[in-house]
Parts: structure tokens; C-alpha cells; sequence
């Protein structure tokens, strides 16, 4: 994954990569995705992957949520 990074093209995470950045099970990544929470993934061909873009946006609208909850 790092020379991915090196090389400017995107990033993307697999489900098990999501999973342990949130330190979660890959299942509750699936269900997220089923009810349409969390980070948007594309599907290749069997696989859903997750751009580092769309990690970040799902992670700033966090934060954004948590903002204002606690204000």
C-alpha cells in the first residue's frame, strides 16, 4: 500500500483496512455501507474499496457532527 502512496495515485483501503482504522469488524463495515453510513466504497469486480479522499471527508464530517453536538 505505501508505494501506492509514493507514486501520487490514489489510495484505496479494503473493507479490513476500514475495519481496523476504526477499530471495528470488517462486518460492522459491511452493514455500515448496507444502511448507507460511513465511508462510500466502490466496488471492483468482488471487492469494495475506499478512496483515502472519501475516508477523510466521512472522518471531517465527524468531527464537523461532533462539533456541534458538543457546542
Amino acid at each position: 500500500m505505501s508505494e501506492l502512496l509514493t507514486t501520487g495515485a490514489p489510495t484505496y483501503l479494503t473493507t479490513k483496512d476500514v475495519a481496523a482504522r476504526y477499530r471495528t469488524a470488517p462486518s460492522t463495515v459491511r452493514y455500515w455501507r448496507h444502511i448507507g453510513y460511513g465511508p462510500k466504497g466502490i466496488k471492483v469486480g468482488r471487492q469494495v474499496l475506499y478512496s483515502l479522499t472519501e475516508i477523510h471527508r466521512f472522518e471531517k464530517a465527524l468531527a464537523d457532527q461532533s462539533a456541534r453536538e458538543s457546542a
